[in-house]
């Protein structure tokens, strides 16, 4: 399985990196997970909707042919953990990589949003941008311990 992991915003404290790192290194080989990040749009001369769209081109130029696009919004869809893992394992066996998408400070294009497979929140809070890139690699290290019966994940 791929799975990639696009985030606006290059620069993590050391706390979440370090989390990060922790998530990425515990997948199988066969469970590919990367984290792509991309570079913010400066925001002192453009309107936040030029910001928004030159940032969606950017990802848009980072997603894999055929990848099922999974966009993070506050106002996506509330799975459980145990839905997040059947739909990954679904998509794994469509044979389709899959793309997590973690917008910049002002959010994502809507009309890029409107190009995802899924609209997903992780939380009805608002969450810091490095706090949301180890909570989708949780999630997704999670459903793979749910995939495989492995005792990270206990019910």
């Amino acid at each position: 399985m791929k799975i990639l992991i696009i985030a606006i915003g290059q620069k993590l404290p050391e706390w979440a990196q370090e989390a990060c790192n922790d998530y990425l290194n515990r997948f199988p080989r066969d469970w590919s997970v990367e984290v792509k990040a991309l570079k913010a749009e400066d925001r002192t001369t453009k309107t936040i909707e030029k910001i928004m769209q030159i940032e969606a081109e950017r990802i848009r130029a980072a997603i894999p042919k055929d990848a099922v696009l999974v966009i993070l919004d506050e106002r996506g869809v509330d799975l459980t953990s145990q839905k997040l893992a059947s739909k990954l394992n679904n998509w794994k066996d469509q044979g389709r990589p899959v793309v997590f998408v973690i917008g910049g400070a002002d959010g994502l294009d809507k009309q890029f949003k409107s190009e995802g497979d899924v609209l997903l929140r992780l939380s009805s809070l608002t969450l810091p941008h490095a706090m949301v890139r180890v909570l989708i690699l949780e999630q997704i290290y999670r459903s793979w311990s749910l995939l495989h019966n492995h005792p990270y994940h206990r019910a």
